[in-house]
């Protein structure tokens, strides 16, 4: 039984007030509109809660607000008023509330400590800034003390104290020498985080006088000296191993108590010999992945961003070879509080309803208290418009008096947070911010767009109207954005003209015009087409453009996707691009754009340049190879090569070619070198060092290159350091706590000498770190692991070799690996355009969340369910892609009257980040799909039955049925259309007052709200007396569907025929019947191998005649089910059967009963005669009788010369089919002799005779036929 719940009177309306969707109003971003508007104060800028100064300068505290009128300023100091007017060295800046407290000029920073709070005050409000805390930065000289020196032992620890002086803030520690270098740290020796410098082991070489620890501090920029510190060490042989002991921190465990958000640092630094090594884990627990780092050589344990769930035992581990210590540190998480809803300035129209809500978290959980203009709202004027619930304020009926500023402070031990929000009750008659006039150009069937900003209080509801005296625009062809932008989606050429757009509320109405002219788009109606041209000929391509008389065009010719060559040859007329004595440097695709202020058009063709044929009675051939190269003037960089030209047949030599082999690297590969003018026979070849050159020369003329020269004699240079470094470095991290550096390798012969090595270097960028660097093999490849995710990382790579370094290379930056995005996207939207369009926005996930390069946001919709069937199916979810920083996209291909969810994520290289929670929406109703069938019935001399199925797709709330008729003569000519309207509930119709033999042809479509959706035709024909025809009629096809099978039954009027056919298909589709013979004559059959969940049309016809078809049927197979388990006791089939059974064995019965008493015979031959039938023939025509009734006669079929019962239903004995009762009754009863007589029916009423009926009393054996 369920629990009734009851809720306070009181808390009742509070709830219900808070399940409303309040909706302030927008104040647009209208310069002279928010000079014209009142407004609260609002704090603009003001100094940090904890403001430390320096000394020696003055002190600025800055305060500044905004608001209309323009605010006064007020100051308070330890919670008392602060009279500025009193203290010469404070003053105010003018039109601000900064404070300026002049120090130079001899105050003292310390006469100002304290805390100060400023407040914005104007007549609808004042708002508070923070408490600001000033203090003066303190940076105090060291006490001077005496310090002894440290003998220590070889292998023993030791302790450095530093012991800074107390500052304000707390300086930063290093330890450095006399020559201010830092001094050297390691596994063995470092510096703790109070600044202590810790030995695990001394060594000899840590003898020295001056261990000098620094105190830097910054806000003074002030450093101060400890005085030098002196440590001896002395030998004893053996030194003695020790296993390890902390050093810090101290016992077996410590506390620790660090704040949401902050850096935890946990230290751990051991003793011992050999020098121990630190591990770091988290009992029950991994530490946090990416948010986790070791510092000071494993000593330190650094996580950043802590939260609660960070909270629990840390164990740190120092081991050697002779043992271990442990340490466990019991870390909380507290937090100070942080917002989970801050309050927002709330801006309402007299009478209207608004809340101002405040949510903070923190550890402890922070007490919530409110502020009005300042002032504890318990002690503040009574408002009775607002109502204090909590974390709540509630608003109800507001009033321009309520305006003011309300203060939210969440505090607990850890800090406080403070939050100003207005409540500005304005009453403003509406105001068009959209420019008089405007005018809108669009291109014909583009979308088109007119602005009418607006604003007003209350909000004012916008009207379009077009033309001077048009109506208000409504329907699907318009899109009315809630900025008050009409959209057009497919602007027309009837689309043009004046467009009214009327803003009004209940404080006034005003109204703004602008014109739309609608633009001829523009058009290339004669492109360039494909040119095939010989050289040193002449080309011309055509670009003839169509465009709007009132644009003005320009045409652009390009090359290749670049500018025209600077030729004279290249000559641009007003429709065509001539090109002069083409060469082979002309061969390209030739582009022709055309732009308009409005749009842009381009079309491309491609000119192909080929050799003038040649003259025939000189022959033209490739040049012979050069001969005779030699190598002269050799030098470590540089050699000169001359060689003898070969023949050049008939076509001058225009350049030679100069190729070299490196034998020492790439033995038998032929590189360029370079070229020179077929003029010259020699050059000079600049070298690289460590290459084994020979050389080879060909020679190149208009008809070709020549065969390569005989190879050079060769040349083996020294080596040298590298030139170059390596081309393409990168860094692209392959997980996210790597970064994989990549380069091109140098070649062979780049790399000047042999040992060819790579020096790879990286650091973090913006961050002061020193350079790591490591010498790698000749790989292109370096893996750096442990990384943060996704930071910039500057990266460098030079190559080396036996003989040196080379040049300083360049750096380039980098990221390490990206991580799946950490948050979804908040503040989704959607906006439901139309039946079958939705727009959805969302905000824009912080790009340091992102982890990774944002490559843009995917949205994953499905559909729930169909409103108008309530019905649930499983559907594939659809995901769109929008690239970039996009913040909106269309869902389109929407099915009306659904319901629908999805959500959105963001996806960077990675993959992609959580998911939004699930935004449910509906789309409104469309127009039905066509009726599922109509069947036309049981025509008479004046009426025709019509009966129809509701559409497959509603697509909403059927509202009725339109049905539209018109008879049709023999020339097919169409009659008057009469239309009637039926209910939606309603799904047959008897049409009355009909005129008789006359076809009619009817339309029939479903209505919802939105309007009538598509029809289906049917015809038929009343017929012309009320005699049954002659004709056979196959009528009443009636189908029971299941998953992928269907049974099709009929009835059949007429000469006896056996051989009848089903055609069926795919309801709506235009693809052949597919046609099914049935076996002998039944009047059923079952249809198998179909695909669920599809509409099928179906019809039944007999073999040799022509035409006789039945009129077609239409049904729905059932929707595919993942499995179904069905009791077959409950199926109506089998318990049919189980009856007819159990019949047949009461009638076998009988029939053994009588036999048994009449010996086996039975005496039917008195009852044939005197119930003859001229038409029926004896089974047996020997004798006239129907023989011997016995067991192996019980399934013989009838003779020919039986008759079919009155419904003409023809079954066959044998059917291997189930056995199925399609008739409506069997009515008989046995006589005094046993024998049975009665008559099986197909109807409940009496047909006419037609002849061909047997008036007999049927047999047992005819009494079973009958029910099989």
């Amino acid at each position: 039984m369920m629990k009734k719940m009851s809720i306070p009177t009181s808390k009742t309306s509070l709830v219900l007030f808070l399940c409303q969707i309040i909706s302030a109003l927008d104040v647009p971003l209208d310069s002279k509109l928010l000079e014209e508007l009142s407004q609260p104060p609002t704090i603009t800028q003001q100094s940090p809660k904890d403001y430390i100064v320096d000394p020696r300068e003055n002190i600025v505290i800055q305060c500044e607000a905004k608001g209309k009128p323009p605010p006064s300023f007020s100051w308070t100091r330890n919670g008392t008023h602060f009279d500025i007017d009193k203290d010469a060295q404070v003053t105010m800046k003018p039109n601000s509330g900064t404070l300026v407290i002049n120090i130079m000029n001899g105050g003292k920073a310390e006469a100002y400590e304290g805390v100060y709070q400023c407040t914005a005050r104007n007549e609808r409000g004042a708002a508070i800034s923070n408490n600001i805390v000033i203090r003066p930065s303190r940076s105090p000289l060291w006490t001077k003390e005496k310090l002894e020196p440290n003998h220590v032992r070889e292998g023993d620890s030791l302790v450095l104290h530093c012991r800074p002086p107390v500052g304000l803030p707390p300086p930063i520690i290093f330890w450095m020498d006399n020559a201010f270098q830092r001094l050297p740290q390691s596994e063995r020796v470092s510096q703790g985080l109070n600044g202590d410098l810790y030995f695990s082991n001394v060594q000899p070489e840590d003898t020295r006088e001056d261990y000098i620890c620094y105190a830097r501090f910054n806000h003074t920029q002030t450093i101060q000296q400890k005085q030098p510190i002196s440590v001896k060490v002395f030998s004893t042989k053996p030194v003695t191993e020790r296993q390890p002991v902390l050093l810090t921190p101290t016992g077996s465990t410590s506390t620790k108590v660090e704040l949401r958000g902050n850096v935890l640092l946990l230290e751990c630094i051991a003793a011992g010999l050999p020098t121990p090594v630190i591990r770091w884990i988290k009992e029950g627990g991994e530490l946090p992945a990416n948010r986790t780092f070791f510092e000071n050589f494993k000593k330190t344990l650094k996580i950043i961003d802590v939260s609660e769930a960070d909270s629990g035992n840390y164990k740190c581990i120092a081991r050697n070879t002779l043992g271990s210590v442990h340490h466990v540190i019991s870390v909380t998480v507290k937090a100070a509080p942080y917002w989970i809803t801050a309050p927002r300035n709330l801006v309402l129209s007299p009478g209207e309803d608004g809340t101002l809500i405040c949510r903070a978290n923190g550890n402890p959980k922070p007490s919530i208290s409110w502020l009005a203009n300042g002032v504890p709202i318990a002690i503040a004027p009574e408002d009775p418009s607002r109502k204090v619930d909590g974390d709540t304020i509630i608003f109800s009926h507001v009033q321009e008096r309520s305006s003011a500023v309300y203060q939210c402070n969440a505090s607990n031990e850890y800090g406080y947070l403070l939050a100003n929000a207005f409540v500005n009750v304005l009453a403003e008659p509406p105001r068009i911010l959209t420019p008089a006039n405007k005018l809108y150009q669009v291109i014909a069937d583009s979308p088109a767009l007119l602005d009418c900003a607006y604003f007003g209080s209350p909000k004012p509801e916008i009207e379009w109207f077009k033309g001077v005296k048009g109506s208000i625009l409504r329907g699907n062809e318009y899109v009315f954005h809630d900025n008050g932008t009409l959209e057009i989606p497919v602007a027309q050429k009837n689309s043009a003209g004046t467009y009214t757009c009327v803003a009004r509320n209940e404080l006034g109405k005003i109204q703004n015009e602008v014109q739309l002219e609608i633009k001829d788009p523009t058009m290339i109606i004669k492109q360039p087409e494909y040119k095939v041209i010989q050289r040193y000929g002449q080309v011309s391509f055509e670009c003839i453009i169509k465009h709007d008389s009132t644009l003005l065009p320009t045409v652009t010719w390009l090359k290749d996707n670049d500018e025209l060559p600077d030729d004279e040859r290249f000559l641009v007329g007003k429709d065509n691009l001539t090109i002069m004595n083409v060469t082979d440097k002309d061969d390209g695709t030739y582009t022709c754009i055309v732009n308009t202020t409005l749009d842009s058009v381009s079309a491309s063709a491609v000119l192909t340049v080929v050799a003038a044929p040649p003259t025939p009675a000189i022959i033209y051939a490739r040049p012979n190879p050069p001969f005779d190269l030699e190598l002269t003037g050799q030098l470590e960089r540089s050699i000169e090569l001359s060689w003898i030209p070969g023949d050049e047949n008939n076509s001058p030599i225009t350049n030679f070619v100069i190729e070299y082999e490196d034998a020492l690297h790439e033995p038998g590969v032929w590189h360029y070198q370079t070229e020179v003018p077929g003029t010259q026979t020699t050059v000079q070849l600049k070298l690289s060092p460590y290459v084994n050159y020979s050389f080879r020369v060909i020679a190149v003329n208009k008809i070709g290159r020549s065969q390569p020269s005989e190879p050079s004699e060769q040349y083996l240079t020294k080596s040298a350091s590298p030139d170059e470094n390596p081309a393409n470095v990168q860094g692209i991290g392959s997980e996210p706590d790597n970064l994989v550096i990549t380069w091109e390798p140098l070649k062979g012969f780049q790399s000047n000498g042999p040992g060819l090595q790579y020096k790879v270097s990286w650091r973090q960028k913006d961050v002061d770190d020193e350079w790591t660097s490591v010498i790698v093999a000749n790989v292109s490849k370096y893996i750096v692991s442990g990384t943060p995710t996704f930071v910039p990382y500057e990266i460098k790579v030079q190559a080396l070799n036996d003989l040196g370094y080379a040049p300083e290379p360049s750096e380039v930056i980098g990221h390490s690996g990206e991580d799946l995005p950490m948050v979804a996207p908040g503040n989704v939207q959607v906006h439901v355009i139309n039946s079958t369009l939705a727009k959805v926005h969302w905000d824009p996930v912080p790009l340091k969340t992102v982890r990774g390069h944002l490559q843009g946001y995917k949205v994953y919709y499905w559909k729930v369910q169909s409103l108008s069937r309530r019905s649930r199916r499983h559907v594939e979810k659809k995901i769109l892609t929008f690239r970039g920083n996009k913040t909106f996209g269309m869902l389109p291909g929407l099915e009306p009257y659904s319901s629908y969810m999805l959500n959105v994520r963001v996806v960077n290289g990675k993959g992609e980040g959580p998911a939004s929670p699930d935004k449910v929406f509906k789309t409104p109703e469309g127009v039905p799909g066509s009726p599922s069938f109509l069947k036309i019935t049981n025509p008479t001399l004046d009426s025709l039955t019509l009966e129809w199925g509701s559409p497959t797709h509603p697509n909403g709330i059927l509202t009725s049925y339109t049905l539209k008729f018109q008879p049709i003569n023999n020339t097919h000519e169409l009659g008057p259309l009469v239309e009637i309207r039926i209910p939606a509930n309603e799904s047959s119709l008897i049409l009355k007052n009909l005129n008789y033999s006359t076809r009619y042809k009817f339309y029939f479509n479903a209505q919802t709200s939105v309007g009538s959706g598509s029809q289906i035709t049917e015809e038929a024909v009343t017929i012309m007396d009320e005699v049954q025809p002659l004709y056979p009629r196959i009528r009443n096809v009636t189908t029971a569907a299941a998953e992928t099978y269907a049974n099709i039954s009929w009835e059949y009027e007429g000469p006896d025929h056996a051989n009848f056919y089903v055609e069926y298909g795919v309801a709506g589709s235009k693809e052949d019947w597919k046609k099914e013979i049935v076996n002998g004559s039944r009047s059923f059959f079952v249809l198998k191998g179909l695909t669920p969940g599809t509409a099928y049309k179906v019809r039944v016809g007999a073999e040799g005649l022509s035409g006789f078809r039945s009129s077609e049927d239409v049904f729905e197979t059932g929707p595919a089910m993942a499995s179904r388990q069905v009791d077959i006791a409950t199926q109506g089939w089998f318990i049919g059967l189980m009856c007819a059974v159990a019949l047949l064995i009461l009638i076998l019965l009988i029939v053994c009963f009588i036999r048994r008493n009449k010996g086996g015979k039975y005496p039917v031959k008195e009852k044939e005669d005197a119930h003859a039938d001229p038409e029926i023939q004896p089974m047996k025509e020997d004798d006239g009788t129907f023989g011997e009734y016995s067991d192996a006669e019980d399934h013989k079929p009838l003779k020919k010369g039986s008759r079919t019962p009155s419904d003409r239903t023809v079954k066959k004995e044998d059917s291997d089919d189930s056995l199925v009762d399609y008739g409506e009754g069997v009515n008989g009863q046995f006589n005094e002799d046993g024998s049975f007589i009665g008559q099986y029916s197909g109807k409940k009423e009496k047909e006419p005779a037609e002849g061909n009926e047997s008036s007999e009393a049927p047999s047992p054996v005819n009494a079973m036929n009958s029910f099989v």
